[in-house]
């Protein structure tokens, strides 16, 4: 079978193609054919080389989807033809996250989805959404749940809550879509003009481009009448936290889901006390999440946003489109 594999010490150069042996399941697990991944920003500091503990050959791509073709013995969850979509945290079925629950993780600390066929154990795969595109499943693996169990699971969004979701990327436009389903008025951050038309077009009521703006915090809370969002879902980190608590209502809810805008830096501490603000890290999600996110969106009918695709010998180029920042959306490999 043809494999993406990573060599030591990574970097875009470093990604090869390979063909491998083909697979087959031993008892309680499933053999998998692969036809599509998403690309997320950990991917891409993995293939950067940014994960020292990622062994060399590494197969990267934690978001996998395609079709069950053989099953092992004692397997009672899938049989072969089920249309399937793989779990971030594998071995995370509910509850809150722990050290030993996050430890599995596909395209970092264990082969991923960058390969035409897998084996693992039946618990690292769900039910792909009736009437989706393997690339439309693969989309839901990180992004999708990182923005549904922010929104959902930590913020309890419900209809009339306002959201503030930053950017473009494939987190933002689920959380504007999630927000929407739930009845919730979104606020979108942009510093493309042409994108903050999509945003409108996706349903956003407000864009604020943040370059001419650069105190967007402020202008939020204009917006809101002085109030403040009831949910920030925060991708810039350090950069862009101060601002985001300028736009958070008394009370209200941050999720820290990403890290673009810096690792660290200054945060008025005394602010996020004075308003009472909820803040909270979020990486992904357990796989109960992501099976009651499946549920709702084929409920509602939502379908993810994709870019682009690109074929998987070319990871390389799929990842330095990444880098360009010109994507609205998820950029997804199909093979």
């Amino acid at each position: 079978m043809k494999a993406v594999q990573l060599r030591k010490p990574g970097g875009l150069d470093n990604l090869y193609v390979s063909d491998l042996a083909e697979p087959s399941p031993g008892a309680g697990e499933i053999l998998v054919r692969i036809h599509a991944s998403s690309l997320n920003y950990h991917d891409y500091v993995v293939a950067k080389g940014g994960m020292a503990h990622a062994a060399d050959g590494l197969i990267p791509m934690s978001d996998g989807a395609g079709v069950v073709v053989e099953v092992g013995a004692g397997v009672r969850s899938f049989k072969p033809g089920d249309a399937v979509v793989s779990t971030f945290f594998p071995d995370w079925e509910a509850g809150e996250p722990t050290a030993d629950k996050i430890r599995a993780l596909p395209g970092d600390r264990n082969d991923g989805y960058a390969c035409e066929q897998v084996v693992v154990p039946e618990h690292y795969f769900v039910k792909a959404p009736r009437g989706y595109s393997h690339a439309e499943a693969a989309t839901l693996t990180c992004a999708g749940l990182t923005a549904w169990r922010a929104l959902v699971v930590e913020g309890g969004i419900k209809a009339g809550d306002t959201v503030l979701v930053q950017g473009t990327g494939g987190v933002s436009i689920f959380a504007l879509q999630i927000a929407r389903m739930f009845g919730a008025t979104v606020i979108a951050t942009s510093s493309s003009e042409a994108k903050m038309a999509r945003l409108k077009e996706l349903g956003a009521d407000q864009v604020i481009n943040y370059k001419t703006t650069p105190e967007w915090g402020r202008e939020v809370a204009r917006l809101t009448g002085g109030r403040g969002v009831d949910h920030v879902v925060e991708i810039g980190g350090a950069g862009t936290l101060g601002e985001s608590i300028n736009a958070c209502r008394l009370g209200g809810h941050i999720s820290m889901i990403g890290v673009l805008a810096g690792f660290q830096g200054a945060v008025n501490t005394a602010q996020l006390m004075a308003k009472q603000i909820k803040l909270k890290g979020i990486m992904v999600g357990s796989r109960d999440d992501l099976k009651a996110m499946i549920r709702a969106v084929e409920a509602n009918s939502l379908k993810p946003v994709i870019d682009r695709s690109f074929p998987l010998e070319a990871l390389a180029d799929a990842f330095r489109y990444q880098e360009s920042n010109a994507h609205f959306g998820k950029i997804c490999l199909e093979f």
